[in-house]
This record gives structure tokens, C-alpha cells and sequence, in this order.
């Protein structure tokens, strides 16, 4: 037990996204395939003697020193780093109810660089959450269980318990009901946020408004696709791509139906939105082209944060 822990928070994508009710509280409940990126955000974790909780915020692109507001801005939308932040709130409940009582001197100072896009459909918030746990646990010995990590997870944010587990699994419930699936077979994941932002209370809001207004919406076949998976059947798992708030956000924004032209005429086996939006993700058989393709969408001006991934 040292007294500084580096971790990674990665990226996540929705292979499938459902929704199949909602419960009295207002949460939905959902069926998806989730499946974790290489795309990661860098923690550090280093215990202070202060009794507080510092959250700052580095630029990757400035070697490491710590990021201006307006750069910040620029380059990523906006990170709060006070009490609003999900690290902070995790860090808060762990030292709360494992560490303080016991040494209330005791704190921490977490360092985020930050790589995963803002209000993109990725996670990347509830993934930084994941990694703090992770990371809080291991920097004071906690020896708390994966297990109930995700249960504390849960009731901070509906994300955090998968991005906890990792890999490909079947997510139920609000989130918090997750299935270990296989690992995909080897392939590339190109990953593209157009230069907009979505709100994902406003596009499970606007998909609330698509049921109430009785049109058809077209349901993945979650389970084929968890079949699919099993099967180690790559082009079965593509074919049933599905993501019902697609309906909702690519209404409201063109540019994802570009980018999802743009892949599958650049090679994709298919291409899909991720989560509420608006990160457009393809799936490539081969490195070079998923390439190929990235370079094509930025000579086009159609994303500035693009990615070739794979999937861990």
C-alpha cells in the first residue's frame, strides 16, 4: 500500500440499447451490450494529511500542467472539480465511511488527464467514478470487493457499476444488473464526437415523448446479440446494432447519420451511436482502414475528436 495509485478510467460503448420500462422514481430500465475501449482518462490517487479532497484537471496537451479554464473549455466542454464532480462524491463517500472516523486527518489528491469526450454517449464521467473507487480502495487498503463497489456505484450513477466490471457484459435493471459476456473477436472500434454536445436527460426525455406519442420504435434483439457474442460471431454481433435514443438524438442532429455514412462507405462493417449521443462508433475487420477512415472524417471537418480503438 503505497501512497500514490495510477488508474485508468476507459471509454464505453452500447453495442445494443433498449429500454424497456420505466420505474415509479423515473428511472428507466434497460437491456444493452456495453463493451469498454482502450480511449482511457488517467488517474492519480495520492494521499495528503489534511483531511481534504483536491480534484484537479490536467491538459494532456500541455504536458501535463494544469489545464486553464478557457483551454479546458476549448478542448473538452466542462469538468466541475468541486463537490459536483462524481470523483469528489466518490472520494467523499469512501474516506467518509471507511477512513475518517479511524484518521480524520487522512486525504487525497486526485489527478485527472482528461482523454474520453464531454457529453458524448461514452461514460466518461461514470468511468472516472469506476476508477476512483478502484483507485481509493487500493490507496487505503480498503480490501472493499468488487461486488460492493458496484453497489455503492449504483446509487451515485447508473453507468458506474458496469464501468466497475469492464469488457463486454449484458446490462438490465436501471444499469446496476450486469452479466460477464465474452470478449469480442479481435477487431477496431473508430470513434468519432461531432462537434456537439447531448444532454442525456433530454434524450431519454425525448424518447419518453416518442412512446407517449405511440410511434413505432424498432427494439434491438438484445438477446441474439448476446448469441452472437457467445458464438464469437463478429458480423451477427454488427448486424444488431440497435440503439432506441438514436431515434431521439439523430433527429436533432444530423451530423451523426453523416458520420455513420461515412464509416460504413469507408469500410465498416456497421456503424452506430453510442449511449444518448452523440459519439457515432464503427466497427472495423482491420486497423489500416478504421485509418483511413478517421483521416477522412477529419480532412472533412466532421469530428475533431476522433479515435482508433480497441476493445479491452
Amino acid at each position: 500500500m503505497g501512497n500514490v495509485v495510477d488508474k485508468k478510467a476507459y471509454a464505453k460503448v452500447n453495442l445494443s440499447l433498449d429500454i424497456v420500462g420505466r420505474r415509479e422514481d423515473g428511472y428507466h430500465l434497460v437491456r444493452m451490450v456495453m463493451q469498454s475501449l482502450d480511449i482511457a482518462d488517467e488517474l492519480t490517487f495520492e494521499k495528503t494529511d489534511n483531511g481534504k479532497i483536491e480534484v484537479l484537471l490536467n491538459s494532456q496537451q500541455n504536458e501535463g500542467s494544469e489545464a486553464s479554464a478557457s483551454e479546458t473549455t476549448d478542448k473538452l466542454g466542462v469538468v466541475p472539480l468541486n463537490e459536483d464532480n462524481l470523483i469528489y462524491k466518490v472520494a467523499k463517500l469512501l474516506l467518509e465511511k471507511y477512513v475518517w472516523e479511524k484518521n480524520p486527518e487522512a486525504g487525497v489528491k486526485i489527478t485527472l488527464i482528461k482523454n474520453i469526450p464531454i457529453a458524448a454517449g461514452l461514460a466518461g464521467g461514470s468511468s472516472d467514478a469506476a476508477a476512483t473507487f478502484r483507485g481509493i480502495n487500493e490507496l487505503y487498503g480498503l480490501n472493499i470487493l468488487d461486488q460492493d463497489l458496484m453497489d455503492m456505484g449504483v446509487t451515485l450513477g447508473a453507468d458506474i457499476p458496469y464501468c466497475i466490471m469492464g469488457g463486454t457484459a449484458l446490462s438490465e435493471g436501471i444499469g446496476e444488473k450486469l452479466t460477464q459476456l465474452p470478449a469480442l473477436p479481435k477487431c477496431y472500434f473508430l470513434v468519432a464526437k461531432p462537434n456537439i454536445s447531448v444532454s442525456t436527460a433530454e434524450a431519454y426525455g425525448g424518447y419518453d415523448k416518442l412512446v407517449e406519442s405511440e410511434e413505432r420504435i424498432k427494439h434491438p434483439d438484445v438477446d441474439g446479440q448476446v448469441d452472437a457474442i457467445y458464438s464469437e460471431n463478429l458480423k451477427g454481433v454488427t448486424d444488431l446494432f440497435k440503439n432506441v435514443l438514436e431515434y431521439v438524438t439523430s433527429r436533432n442532429h444530423e451530423e451523426i447519420g453523416i458520420l455513420e455514412k461515412e464509416m460504413m462507405d469507408g469500410g465498416a462493417i456497421n456503424a452506430m451511436m453510442s449511449g444518448s449521443g452523440p459519439t457515432v462508433f464503427g466497427v472495423f475487420e482491420d486497423a489500416d482502414t478504421a485509418e483511413n477512415t478517421k483521416q477522412k472524417i477529419e480532412e472533412k471537418g466532421l469530428a475533431k475528436q476522433v479515435f482508433v480503438a480497441r476493445a479491452v
